[in-house]
């Protein structure tokens, strides 16, 4: 099998799923394909701390059974479901999207904001900026008013609604980089990074740059630049 990054959908949209093989495959600038999963027995979208962690249990099961012949896996939900189980479990690096985005954002001392979609997970949110030493730059998280899946069925109301929570982030907390927290707002996070002066980070492409530097690194072979 040709060496390929695995990339978990913890949800079930399968369309989910294609728009974020889309958005990584672009990042990983073809030096890898791309091989999607989706979890059978998720919601469309997950929007609340229960549904986040029953999810992890899915996420550990796809890993371990399509891990085996990847180069790398990246865990594509906001909030890193079963992450840490599934890397005790396979040889091959394993990044998560939100862990992978706020180790970017937070790059030479960075303070970074989230605004996302999904307010019932802010409080797993920030738990992952205190697990991964960075809550001292985490300035918190803006959320959109509104169901978050049916934002997500909106394209355009999505985008303006998370423009206000940017906005929100950089003028009301102080962040210097903003995430857009969610792999189903990939799309989004792409059409507003134009409208700031500062960096606002989709997580897919943040994971896919660091599952290539880990891929790199676990082969000790440089990353061709």
């Amino acid at each position: 099998m040709n060496p390929h990054v695995l990339l978990i959908n913890p949800n079930s949209s399968k369309s989910t799923s294609d728009m974020m093989h889309a958005i990584a495959l672009k990042a990983l600038d073809r030096k890898l394909a791309v091989e999607t999963v989706t979890a059978s027995r998720a919601p469309g979208m997950i929007v609340t701390p229960e549904q986040l962690a029953a999810s992890a249990a899915e996420v550990v099961e796809l890993g371990t059974a399509h891990g085996r012949d990847c180069a790398g896996i990246i865990v594509s939900a906001f909030g890193d479901p079963g992450l840490a189980e599934l890397r005790r479990k396979v040889t091959v690096p394993v990044v998560g999207i939100c862990e992978a985005s706020m180790i970017e954002a937070s790059q030479g001392g960075r303070r970074f904001g989230i605004a996302t979609s999904t307010p019932d997970l802010a409080e797993a949110i920030g738990q992952r900026a205190h697990d991964l030493g960075l809550a001292h730059l985490y300035t918190g998280i803006r959320c959109t008013e509104g169901d978050p899946v049916a934002l997500a069925a909106d394209p355009a109301l999505l985008i303006q609604t998370l423009a206000g929570a940017v906005a929100d982030c950089i003028e009301r907390d102080g962040a210097e980089a903003v995430i857009i927290g969610g792999g189903p707002l990939g799309e989004a996070a792409k059409a507003l990074r134009p409208r700031f002066d500062r960096p606002i980070l989709g997580p897919i492409p943040s994971a896919a740059k660091r599952i290539l530097d880990l891929i790199s690194e676990a082969a000790h072979v440089p990353r061709a630049m």
